[in-house]
C-alpha cells in the first residue's frame, strides 16, 4: 500500500520494451548503430585512444505522449569507454560522451562499428509505471516513510526513462555547467539490464539533463 502522504510526488517512469536486433540509423536503441554524420569519427576514448562502446540512443521526438516535448528534440546518445572507465563515475567525464544531436535527412553514415559491440536491442515501445522516491529524497520534500514502504521497491530499478532515481548511495545530482541549476533524470541505465555492462560493484546510472539548457547532459553512476 502506497501512504496518502508520498502520492503528491508520484511520478511516471517508463520501461523500455524491446527486441533483439538492430533498427533505423535514427531509432531508439541500446547498442547497434547509431546516427553518426558524414565524415564524423566514430568517438573515441582521450585516455586508453580505445573506441568508445555505443550504449544507447534515444529519438526524443518518440518519446511517450506524455514527454514530449519535456526533453527537447533530436537524439539522444551515450557512448562510453569500457576498456579503461577513468573516472566514468563524474556526470561529465571524458570517457563518456553523452549529447543530443539534431540529425538531418541524407547527411547521415552506415557507419561500421569498430570492434566487439554489444548485441543490440531495439526499443519498440514503452511500458508505463508509477514511481515515487526514495526516503532521503522524500524526507527532503518534507515527507517521513516508514519501513513498510521500502517493501513496495520504491524507486523502481533496472533501465527506465524519467521517473525517480534509484540513488544506491546518497542524491547525487549535477549541476549544470551554464546555470548550476540542479539536473534532472532523463533515463536511467542499470548494470546488465538490456546491456550486459556492469558499473563497478552492480552499480546503477543516470543520463540527466539541465531544464534550461537541454543540450546540457551528463552521465554518472554509483555502486555499492
Amino acid at each position: 500500500m502506497i501512504p496518502e502522504k508520498i502520492l503528491p510526488h508520484k511520478r511516471s517512469a517508463w520501461q523500455p520494451i524491446t527486441i533483439d536486433g538492430d533498427g533505423v540509423l535514427t531509432a531508439s536503441k541500446f547498442a547497434g548503430k547509431p546516427w553518426l554524420k558524414k565524415d564524423e569519427q566514430w568517438p573515441q576514448c582521450p585516455h586508453c585512444n580505445n573506441y568508445l562502446q555505443f550504449f544507447l540512443q534515444l529519438n526524443l521526438n518518440n518519446l511517450p505522449e506524455l514527454l514530449q516535448p519535456e526533453f527537447g528534440t533530436g537524439i539522444l546518445q551515450m557512448f562510453y569507454c569500457t576498456n579503461c572507465d577513468y573516472e566514468g563515475w563524474k556526470p561529465f567525464s571524458d570517457v563518456h560522451l553523452i549529447r543530443i544531436i539534431q540529425p538531418k535527412e541524407g547527411e547521415e553514415q552506415d557507419v561500421e562499428i569498430p570492434g566487439n559491440s554489444f548485441p543490440p536491442k531495439l526499443i519498440v515501445g514503452w511500458q508505463e509505471l508509477e514511481d515515487y522516491p526514495n526516503y532521503e529524497e522524500a524526507a527532503e520534500l518534507g515527507v517521513e516513510l516508514d519501513d513498510e514502504f521500502f517493501e513496495e521497491n520504491f524507486p523502481i530499478s533496472g533501465d527506465k526513462l524519467a521517473g525517480w532515481p534509484f540513488w544506491v548511495q546518497g542524491i547525487e545530482y549535477p549541476n549544470c555547467p551554464i546555470c548550476n541549476e540542479k539536473m534532472r533524470l532523463v533515463f536511467q541505465v542499470d548494470s546488465e539490464d538490456n546491456l550486459p555492462f556492469m558499473f563497478g560493484d552492480v552499480g546503477c546510472g543516470h543520463i540527466t539533463q539541465c531544464k534550461n539548457h537541454k543540450n546540457q547532459v551528463g552521465f554518472g553512476w554509483a555502486c555499492g
